[in-house]
């Protein structure tokens, strides 16, 4: 397995995480119901903002389904690698790194080595 492979299940997360601040910003969008005051008379458009948003938040909530899935899968397939590595410190130290996704020192100071 390359480190190519060993990072996904931390780009699968930043990308979730992404996904989930802009669903939150469209859920506000949508359902924001203050109006602007301009001086033109307006026909009262919640409907039409609502159904505006409502598209894009039902396929990006089916798209976090699906990186949550592939999250799943990303962390067994670590595991199970991780699981096959001889050395306890060396699993240790992977398991941190790729799963737990800490940084280096932050490895250094959990296993005592700083």
């Amino acid at each position: 397995m390359n480190k190519k492979e060993l990072s996904q299940l931390y780009y699968l997360n930043r990308e979730i995480e992404e996904q989930q601040r802009r669903l939150e910003e469209l859920e506000c969008l949508a359902t924001s119901c203050t109006s602007r005051i301009t001086g033109m008379p307006r026909t009262p458009g919640v409907a039409d903002k609502l159904a505006k948003y409502v598209a894009e938040i039902v396929d990006l909530r089916g798209l976090i389904d699906l990186n949550i899935k592939k999250c799943f899968y990303e962390l067994n397939r670590l595991n199970r690698y991780i699981n096959s590595v001889e050395d306890s410190q060396m699993r240790m130290i992977l398991s941190l790194r790729h799963i737990n996704g800490l940084s280096w020192l932050q490895i250094a100071h959990s296993i005592g080595r700083w």
